[in-house]
């Protein structure tokens, strides 16, 4: 099953809530990619979660690799 598509207009307007940089969207791990903070934040369902606590430290493993054994 594909992930949900995440809106466009959406992403044009979302920052980073820590370092109110700009966010990298990788279609693939359906993360967004602050690197001035070094997170990655979920995409779930199309929705972006943006709460760091929620959010993937970029020297961790992969969102992916974290999810394999659940179903999509």
């Amino acid at each position: 099953m594909s992930a949900a598509p995440v809106d466009p207009k959406l992403l044009e307007l979302l920052v980073c809530p820590v370092t109110k940089g700009p966010l990298e969207y990788d279609a693939e791990a359906q993360e967004l990619i602050s690197r001035s903070a070094g997170l990655a934040y979920p995409i779930e369902d199309g929705i972006p979660i943006m709460l760091p606590e929620d959010a993937r430290r970029l020297d961790d493993a992969p969102r992916a690799s974290r999810r394999m054994g659940r179903a999509e």
